[in-house]
């Protein structure tokens, strides 16, 4: 085939590169416009005018830039930060509302908080189209997580009612904790020294903002957020062990919601306390931002590790300690300044054994 009578082309050779069976291209010297030219191999067909500039549009397009691993990690990484910054910022307002809904029974709070996070839950699995369906060998695992889920539920609003919002707060910050020792008895999985020692730490933190002794008149309701945060470490070991097997979040969310209403409801019935539209629309608020933490805290989890972002879940005590001055001029004791301290020193000695976990695996 004679080329330069199809592409009049200076002296200088084109480069023929065979692109496919059916096309090759040509490609003339740089000063040549439209320098790349692709033909038909078979029927050796001459691409029009404007195939030839479509064609050196499509030769000359930058190549997508392609975002390192370590930027999208970061990335993810700040996602997950942000989600479960917004989900203690939510918790710490459903403390809140629960604190304003006044002088109601604990367990009627429950109802209200689990009604709303129930009815979120069920709106979510019919959106994505999945069945609540548990198989039957984790229903022991589920059962225990309801059970002690709504025990922790029921300790932490009693707390909240008798207590400083922030003291009831860090009482509950407790669980993960709680967590290690279940870990250890349920799971068998083996306590390092580090972790005991955090542990040990931890406990040493809320004997300062507890308090015992005799004459303190919140003893009763402190020991009360103690149990509510060993309730809350209970459930989320068995969460754990659901999770691993594969069940999904906002199933074990329905589950545990409608277990905690049904469980409270026959109470309801017989010792109903009549409610103002006021404290009724505050529960409902609770309810929520409830839900919204439930869901903002497994979206943090979705995008970056629990090692790498649970320290961030302790800034609700920021959040309690701020909200509690401002709305009710609430100022926490020196030796629960110094329990929250060491709670928290805990939990970072925790996030930083965990961080070099991680890298040496």
């Amino acid at each position: 085939m004679n080329w330069e009578r199809k592409f009049p082309m200076p002296s200088a050779f084109p480069i023929f590169i065979p692109i496919s069976k059916r096309k090759t291209a040509i490609v003339a010297p740089a000063n040549y416009p439209q320098n790349i030219i692709f033909i038909d191999r078979i029927t050796a067909a001459v691409p029009s005018p404007k195939q030839r500039q479509r064609n050196a549009n499509a030769a000359h397009k930058p190549e997508p830039r392609i975002q390192k691993k370590g930027s999208l990690e970061m990335s993810q990484k700040n996602k997950g930060v942000c989600c479960i910054l917004l989900s203690s910022f939510s918790f710490a307002l459903m403390n809140l509302f629960v604190h304003l809904s006044g002088d109601l029974p604990s367990v009627q709070k429950s109802f209200f908080r689990n009604l709303v996070a129930a009815i979120f839950a069920a709106i979510l699995l019919g959106k994505n189209h999945i069945v609540p369906k548990v198989q039957k060998q984790y229903w022991g695992a589920l059962l225990l997580r309801c059970a002690f889920g709504t025990l922790g539920i029921l300790c932490n609003f009693y707390a909240i009612d008798h207590l400083l919002v922030a003291d009831a707060s860090i009482l509950n910050k407790l669980s993960p904790f709680f967590a290690i020792i279940f870990s250890f008895l349920i799971l068998k999985e083996k306590i390092t020294p580090v972790q005991g020692t955090c542990v040990l730490l931890a406990f040493i933190g809320c004997l300062f903002v507890v308090k015992p002794g005799f004459q303190n008149a919140a003893l009763i309701p402190a020991l009360i957020g103690v149990c509510g945060g060993l309730g809350a470490g209970i459930a989320y070991t068995m969460v754990r062990v659901l999770g691993t097997h594969g069940v999904k979040g906002p199933i074990i969310v329905f589950y545990f919601s409608a277990f905690s209403c049904l469980f409270v409801l026959p109470y309801l019935i017989f010792d109903y306390t009549p409610m103002t539209g006021k404290q009724l629309v505050t529960l409902l608020m609770a309810g929520l931002f409830a839900a919204g933490g439930q869901f903002t805290i497994t979206a943090a989890y979705t995008y970056a590790p629990a090692g790498k972002i649970s320290i961030f879940d302790y800034s609700q005590i920021i959040f309690a300690t701020l909200l509690g001055f401002f709305l009710f001029g609430e100022i926490p004791d020196h030796y629960s300044f110094i329990g929250y301290g060491l709670i928290i020193l805990a939990s970072l000695g925790m996030f930083v054994y965990n961080m070099k976990v991680i890298k040496c695996r």
